[in-house]
């Protein structure tokens, strides 16, 4: 979620004024999607601080960013096999309009993203239709 931004925070250089919660899923084993995601994020020239997945497939990867490299942050999560939910790719558009209208001032900001990814891998799906009936 955005927060809002006080005059307070403004002055202050260590603030983070976009601090973004986002879902998706992805089709791929969760151990390719940390390893394709991180490292596509690090290729970006961002910071992963902190990634997890838990044994039903949920992977919680926060990452940060400057704000003038947004556009190749959302590139490489599609690239990486992420689908993002609706709500994902409405807030990637509203920061890369903004960063686009108002580069000069904000182009250094740090964006802090935790994204939440649920893995649902090709081999769990065959499995599960195997067994059901027909």
């Amino acid at each position: 979620m955005k927060q809002a931004l006080t005059f307070r925070d403004a002055q202050q250089p260590g603030a983070i004024p976009w601090a973004l919660q986002m879902r998706a899923i992805s089709r791929e084993e969760p151990n390719r999607v940390v390893r394709s995601v991180t490292g596509a994020i690090l290729g970006c020239g961002g910071w992963v601080l902190s990634r997890s997945a838990s044994d039903e497939g949920l992977i919680d990867i926060l990452f940060e960013f400057e704000r003038q490299s947004c556009l190749e942050i959302y590139s490489i999560l599609i690239a990486a096999g992420v689908e993002l939910s609706q709500n994902a790719h409405i807030r990637f558009t509203e920061l890369c309009q903004c960063t686009r209208l108002v580069r000069k001032d904000c182009s250094e900001e740090i964006v802090s993203v935790d994204l939440e990814i649920q893995t649902f891998a090709m081999n769990e799906e065959k499995d599960t239709a195997a067994q059901a009936p027909h």
